[in-house]
């Protein structure tokens, strides 16, 4: 579940945004075992888990994205329902021959990007899909050779969920098929604090579609 976030500098330059950061979490012996009861085919209790953690990281001044004042007065995000029909076994295609590419982020920084693969998927009876990237710098670092970004927006963003879309951090698989659970899917850092620089949903990721899991938009707490 943390694939996202202690930003170290290199991936407060590339992203901004809270996935980072899970990479370097220290560990508890109470969190590993926690972590190691959970398997990879139990899409429900790794999104408690999932869950659980981004409300322990946001609420810890040293990791979290919130302004002083959100702080001060935070107790949990927003979450939709877990509802594990929102995880599904995507197909998997690599686009091995892609050339790397700067994605616009909410600032004048670029992210330098390059189109890893595709993800196909049916979700409730439909057939979905969505691109799939691997950021240039952060490969080169051992803790995220393996990373993947997956951003995206729905019908539910502007409303429900932060209007910029969300993200959801991916691993590069073994074969040609990857679970996405769309319960574990996060708002950039720059949904609560412009200091942030967030790369941009491409138009390709964009799901006519209300994607009712995951991370809610924050709404900052009344004066």
């Amino acid at each position: 579940m943390r694939v996202w976030i202690v930003c170290i500098s290199i991936l407060m330059v590339s992203y901004g945004c809270k996935d980072g950061k899970k990479y370097h979490d220290e560990k508890t012996d109470t969190q590993e075992k926690i972590e190691a009861a959970v398997t990879a085919d139990n899409p429900f209790d790794q999104a408690v888990l999932f869950q659980k953690k981004m409300n322990q990281e946001f609420s810890d001044p040293k990791s979290s994205p919130l302004k002083k004042k959100d702080l001060a007065s935070f107790k949990e995000l927003d979450f939709f329902p877990i509802d594990t029909s929102f995880s599904v076994t995507a197909e998997f295609r690599r686009t091995p021959n892609e050339q790397p590419f700067f994605m616009p982020t909410t600032t004048e920084r670029m992210s330098q990007e390059v189109l890893f693969g595709v993800v196909s998927f049916e979700l409730h009876g439909e057939r979905f899909e969505l691109n799939v990237y691997q950021n240039l710098q952060l490969r080169e670092t051992e803790e995220f050779e393996n990373y993947l970004f997956l951003p995206f927006s729905d019908l539910t963003n502007g409303e429900e969920t932060y209007g910029g879309g969300r993200y959801l951090d991916l691993s590069i698989p073994k074969g040609d098929s990857i679970v996405i659970n769309f319960n574990k899917a996060y708002n950039p850092y720059c949904a609560y604090n412009e200091i942030f620089s967030c790369p941009i949903v491409p138009k390709e990721n964009n799901l006519d579609y209300a994607i009712k899991a995951g991370v809610k938009k924050f709404d900052e707490p009344k004066a």
